[in-house]
């Protein structure tokens, strides 16, 4: 998409993200800037996800292994990355729709991977269904 391959940015992010959860179990108190910093980073990897999976299902029509492992992955990031950050600022003790997002977000989690599963589903089903 931006003229190089789209694995150096998944590269570079799990970077990241890897490195940040280290720290946190090592005990360091990331600034705030550092977790909006993270928050637009996975929001955007968030939107690339679902363009990457738009694009896979309606415009190649192939499923690729790596990439469902990344869309796998980024999802709960993004998820937890959110919660996190909504605590952490405060919205969830001034917003009773922020505290119910952040309470559900196991919900939240499977009903997305569901529906990434019922869309898979639903673009391959003649071929699912040749298989019988």
């Amino acid at each position: 998409l931006f003229g190089f391959p789209n694995p150096l940015l998944g590269i570079a992010g799990f970077a990241v993200v890897i490195t940040t959860g280290v720290a946190i179990l090592a005990g360091a108190r990331l600034a705030g800037w550092y977790w909006a910093g993270l928050q637009v980073g996975v929001t955007a990897a968030m939107a690339f996800i679902c363009w990457l999976i738009y694009s896979s299902l309606y415009s190649i029509g192939a499923l690729c292994p790596y990439c469902m492992v990344v869309w796998a992955a980024t999802l709960p990031i993004f998820v937890l990355v959110s919660v996190r950050n909504m605590h952490a600022s405060g919205l969830t003790s001034r917003s009773g729709a922020a505290l119910a997002v952040a309470r559900s977000h196991a919900l939240i989690l499977v009903l997305a991977v569901g529906l990434v599963i019922v869309l898979i589903a639903i673009r391959f089903w003649s071929y699912w269904s040749s298989l019988y």
